[in-house]
């Protein structure tokens, strides 16, 4: 009966009902979708490079050497030799090893040299393998093969030829133009770091500083074809990633590495420093939680004054239920009743909203911003989050509850001119 006469009511006055569950439907989905967001951010985020047991460069702090080596941001304090990278490698716990030599660019974006292994063992996300959009790796020591991003924003396509650059910054004064690369392949956007990656060569990159001597340009330059006949094996490297046979010889291998009695290195869990990065970067995603608590709290606060405001033309019916004989805890359990019924159905549409919102934009975040975000949103932080609105919506009910409540029959049987 309570339950019917609630839907009644709710229905009576359905023109301000259907803007305040309108306006909490919108609070409620922004609200869980945020903390969706936020929880599936960081799983891909901290996923940026996934299946990589460690990440290898020369003496630093962690957070220096994944900056560099996978995000391409600020530069290694010193190279790795290449007799002991090749020395490291033969670890019989070590399964694959993917090298990395960074120090030129191409238009402001990193070139980053390296062998075919990156193209089969390198992963990122939820473990995806990197996926060429057109042509292939590179075979020869002039081919490049281009992050979706460099792709697109510089308009290159496959058989193009460009020139590589000296440095990091945008702008080089040390160009290597007697030396073009041709593109063979684009990669498919992943929405990380290797989108805005030229990629080329262990051996180019030997090839292209045949022209240097201590960064600066000697008298005879030499061409691509005298190159090609040079011995072309790196002498040195900027950091290389480790696979390994088993998990369990992780932190043994680990420990032998930062030990190596040769050269002084530095041993990285990519998952741990990536987790350490994104703690500095939590204010953020606390501030937006804030506001949308904010954004919830003001749609509550909206529908209780929709309700104060609605208690003054609603005093003759509750004077009516009065006079059927209701006690005043039965009035005060209604309005409670009405606002729960209202939040359900907003929390309800609001998780359909977020649904819909979700299957048309995954695809489009996963290519562009490189988040793969899961449908399931009916986890225990929304469980937590459902209670915590319903609570603060009964707290905030006890308002115009307790109006109802304390008002006398008179009240609302007594004529006012």
């Amino acid at each position: 009966m309570l339950m019917k006469l609630a839907r009644l009511s709710l229905w009576n006055r359905r023109g301000t009902v259907l803007m305040t569950w309108l306006s909490l439907t919108i609070s409620i989905a922004l609200l869980i979708g945020i903390n969706h967001l936020r929880i599936e951010a960081k799983t891909s985020f901290t996923s940026t490079v996934s299946g990589t047991d460690l990440i290898v460069g020369a003496r630093s702090g962690q957070l220096n050497l994944l900056l560099y080596s996978v995000f391409r941001i600020g530069n290694a304090t010193a190279n790795i030799s290449w007799p002991s990278y090749q020395r490291i490698i033969k670890h019989p716990q070590i399964a694959w090893s993917i090298p990395i030599s960074l120090g030129d660019s191409h238009r402001g974006y990193r070139v980053m040299g390296t062998n075919s292994d990156y193209f089969t063992y390198y992963r990122y996300a939820n473990n995806q393998p990197l996926v060429l959009r057109q042509g292939q790796p590179f075979a020869s020591v002039f081919d490049t093969v281009l992050g979706a991003e460099v792709a697109q924003k510089l308009g290159y396509k496959l058989g193009q030829q460009i020139e590589l650059s000296h440095g990091v910054g945008a702008v080089s004064f040390s160009q290597h133009k007697n030396k073009p690369f041709t593109v063979v392949g684009i990669l498919a956007r992943t929405g990380t770091p290797v989108d805005q990656t030229v990629h080329v060569n262990l051996e180019a990159i030997e090839a292209i500083h045949l022209d240097l001597q201590q960064g600066a340009p000697k008298p005879t330059q030499v061409t691509r074809e005298q190159a090609l006949a040079h011995d072309l094996t790196p002498k040195a490297i900027t950091a290389f990633m480790l696979g390994l046979t088993s998990r369990m010889a992780t932190f043994t291998v680990q420990r032998q590495i930062n030990e190596f009695k040769t050269e002084p290195l530095t041993a990285i869990l990519p998952g741990v420093a990536l987790a350490e990065l994104w703690q500095m970067l939590g204010m953020v995603e606390g501030l937006l939680l804030l506001i949308s608590l904010l954004v919830l709290l003001a749609a509550l606060v909206g529908m209780i004054t929709t309700l104060l405001a609605s208690m003054k033309e609603r005093q003759r019916e509750m004077a009516i239920l009065r006079a059927a004989g209701a006690h005043p805890w039965y009035l005060f359990v209604l309005i409670q009743l009405e606002v729960l019924l209202v939040t359900l159905a907003s929390m309800l549409s609001a998780c359909v909203l977020l649904f819909m919102s979700l299957v048309l934009l995954q695809d489009k975040l996963a290519a562009d911003f490189g988040l793969f975000i899961s449908l399931n949103i009916l986890n225990q932080a929304t469980l937590y989050w459902a209670v915590g609105i319903l609570a603060l919506s009964s707290v905030l009910a006890t308002i115009p509850g307790m109006l109802a409540y304390r008002n006398t029959l008179a009240d609302g049987l007594t004529v006012r001119l």
